[in-house]
């Protein structure tokens, strides 16, 4: 199952409040669900950049998800897009190699020369957050998947925090990009369960094959399966890149799945806690805190394990409502109003 042991001080302090009733969830484990920082902040930084990695983290992350790609000369490096055209000014910079500028016909040397721009919705166009300075001197270039590890350790080191990270390896399969993605999590001592790691892939057979190298290093780590939420006559898988596997496939191979919010339903989260699968959900990215409550509480309440954001700051401020613990003078007139559940998380949040 995924971990979530970063939440267990929250609960045991939360008891020690004597409320009128402990948060629960219907979570896998109980634990409240994760939040990811879906490619950093990337609703208001320049997307898998270190600067919106470490905003993220300010903002309550659990997990930071960096999405990997290979370059031409075998390097990992941090990016969604098969093409480097959408999220970087490669286009100021190069000519089109083989008709376009994909990350694979480009070396990590010429890659580290580009500049990541903004694209999320609540984007400053000067790459720049109210209050937030980054650490880093360069925090808007294109990092390799060391240099996010590093980074992160340091964090993690130097703030007391256990965040963890939630790496991609991005489709088509592609043996050498798995290889390298263990070697280097490997290289930087990521390799046991506190840790927090979880690897993940839209293809099944990467997964399988990253889960085998783990393994045969002596390693630990957690592993998802992405793609829709399916149901095939009348049994519940995930669709991926290759193909639809149902969650008893899976079992084994992932501990978990990550599929699309627009396909899960309380069934299928049923479904996938009767066989010890953790449900993760892809991608929430609400404008306001208003709007994040609209589109998450349903997915809490039906038990989700986790979901990956754009905006962290958001989606945390759900989850820490569903957390807050109502005192019991308060509790009683609440539920005699009859308020809905939006009023009464409110009200729990201020309380």
């Amino acid at each position: 199952m995924f971990k979530t042991t970063a939440f267990c001080g929250a609960a045991l302090f939360a008891l020690t409040l004597q409320p009128a009733a402990a948060a629960t969830f219907n979570t896998l484990t109980g634990a409240a669900p994760i939040v990811v920082a879906h490619r950093g902040a990337s609703g208001y930084l320049p997307e898998h950049t270190l600067g919106g990695y470490e905003l993220a983290i300010q903002m309550g992350a659990d997990y930071i998800e960096p999405d990997v790609q290979i370059t031409a000369d075998g390097q990992l490096v941090a990016m969604h897009d098969g093409s480097l055209t959408r999220t970087t000014n490669v286009e100021a910079l190069f000519t089109p190699r083989n008709g376009g500028y994909a990350v694979k016909d480009f070396t990590l040397a010429e890659i580290k020369t580009l500049t990541v721009e903004p694209t999320g919705a609540l984007a400053a166009a000067d790459s720049t957050y109210p209050g937030f300075t980054p650490s880093m001197a360069e925090p808007y270039r294109v990092p390799t998947l060391d240099e996010v590890l590093s980074f992160l350790t340091a964090y993690n080191d130097s703030h007391g925090t256990e965040i963890g990270v939630y790496p991609e390896s991005k489709t088509p399969y592609n043996q050498p990009q798995n290889i390298k993605i263990v070697e280097t999590l490997l290289a930087h001592g990521y390799d046991a369960p506190e840790d927090k790691v979880i690897l993940q892939s839209f293809v099944n057979a990467s997964l399988a094959e990253m889960h085998g190298l783990m393994d045969e290093a002596g390693a630990e780590a957690l592993y998802a399966q992405l793609g829709q939420a399916t149901n095939l006559l009348g049994q519940w898988g995930v669709t991926g890149t290759d193909g639809f596997f149902s969650l008893g496939d899976l079992v084994g191979v992932a501990d978990g799945v990550g599929v699309s919010v627009n396909s899960i339903t309380e069934e299928f989260i049923a479904a996938a806690h009767a066989l010890g699968l953790t449900v993760h959900g892809y991608t929430f990215r609400p404008l306001s805190e208003e709007a994040a409550f609209a589109q998450i509480q349903r997915y809490i309440d039906w038990g989700i394990d986790g979901f990956f954001t754009d905006y962290t700051d958001f989606g945390r401020a759900v989850v820490d409502a569903n957390m807050a613990p109502v005192p019991v003078p308060a509790a009683l007139p609440l539920l005699a109003a009859g308020l809905g559940g939006l009023a009464l998380l409110r009200r729990r949040r201020r309380a």
